[in-house]
């Protein structure tokens, strides 16, 4: 994965979800001023241009991070999202986050980890990445378990906070708990992808 740094601390994460809040509601800031002049589109073009792609941008390595850490970043898109829609800061969110489809921040993670072992399975993803998602049915001549036939996959054991964080872990517990419809899903990725999303957007 496109690990440009090791978030391996709970420090270290902390400075890097502030800094990332702070560089981005700057740019909030800066499209507020001239939302005025603006088509919805043309926002939105702009939002997912200095804003979205910031909070998507290997945001694989937040997941498991305490949820004070993501508050403050669905609290960065809250904002864009009021910003593209011209929504008043007391009017509910959640449809307005429906509206643009956009999934939470929280569930933009599960997404991106979701689709990447999907890759990894059909022979989308690098050797190395697609090495760590390991079906349980290749274990079945060993154990006769369950979760053989419905898609699951093998996960890793690990003792450490840092090692649960992995993708061999992440991605395996991930895929483990989507509905069997989409584990066993074999078309193609823009048909995942919907499929995934259109899932995830349920409460």
């Amino acid at each position: 994965m496109c690990i440009a740094i090791i978030l391996d601390s709970q420090s270290t994460m902390s400075d890097h979800v502030t800094s990332l809040c702070r560089s981005r509601f700057f740019q909030v800031r800066q499209l507020r001023q001239v939302r005025s002049s603006l088509t919805t589109g043309t926002t939105e073009t702009l939002v997912h241009a200095f804003i979205s792609s910031r909070l998507d941008y290997c945001n694989s390595l937040l997941y498991g991070i305490n949820d004070g850490l993501l508050k403050k970043l669905q609290v960065v898109q809250n904002a864009a999202a009021r910003v593209t829609t011209k929504t008043r800061k007391f009017d509910q969110i959640t449809p307005v986050l429906r509206e643009l489809h956009w999934l939470p921040v929280r569930k933009r993670i599960v997404y991106k980890l979701a689709v990447m072992v999907y890759k990894c399975l059909h022979g989308l993803a690098p050797p190395h990445l697609a090495a760590d998602c390991v079906p349980v049915t290749s274990l079945a001549s060993r154990r006769h378990l369950r979760s053989a036939v419905s898609g699951c996959l093998a996960v890793t054991g690990t003792r450490t906070t840092l090692g649960r964080r992995n993708f061999a872990v992440t991605g395996s517990i991930i895929w483990n708990n989507l509905p069997a419809d989409l584990r066993l899903h074999s078309q193609s990725l823009l048909s995942y992808g919907q499929k995934l999303k259109q899932y995830l957007f349920e409460p």
